[in-house]
């Protein structure tokens, strides 16, 4: 199975548990919200309010994801994917000391190029490489947003 796939059922495995629990969770604040109590009635309220948060998290992850894997497509079919970070390991990930050593070139880049949608989402997958996923999601927002513009 692809890194993509997996991917792509781990979300879908997520977002189908996230529904299972929505489902209860409202059964439930509907059940405190009819008793009446002052207390029941807030948990009930809660137990609405936290699913939308739920369902907003949701949404913006799986657009996250849309818009990255858009991105590294694109590159992709341009030829621009980081190819200096060494064969693949076993779990389907470069070799972290490859990329590391790769990493400043690429940082230079996207300094260099503050504009460049290519550079960042290339920053951002060298990052991911170099196990640093904080930061390859922020690169990977910056290259979004500088593709839109």
């Amino acid at each position: 199975m692809s890194a993509r796939a997996r991917a792509v059922f781990g979300v879908a495995i997520m977002a189908l548990l996230l529904a299972i629990y929505f489902v209860f969770a409202g059964i439930r604040a509907v059940a405190l919200l009819m008793s009446g109590t002052p207390v029941a009635v807030l948990m009930g309220v809660a137990l609405l309010v936290l699913p939308a948060i739920g369902i907003w998290a949701l949404a913006r992850e799986l657009v996250f994801g849309w818009r990255s894997t858009a991105l590294v497509d694109r590159l992709q079919a341009a030829g621009l994917l980081p190819d200096d970070l060494g064969p693949l390991g076993t779990r389907g990930r470069p070799d972290r000391e490859t990329a590391d050593a790769a990493f400043p070139a690429y940082r230079d880049a996207a300094e260099a190029a503050p504009d460049d949608w290519r550079a960042w989402a290339r920053l951002g997958i060298v990052y991911d490489a170099c196990g640093d996923r904080a930061r390859a999601r922020a690169a990977m927002r910056t290259a979004i947003t500088a593709s839109r513009s």
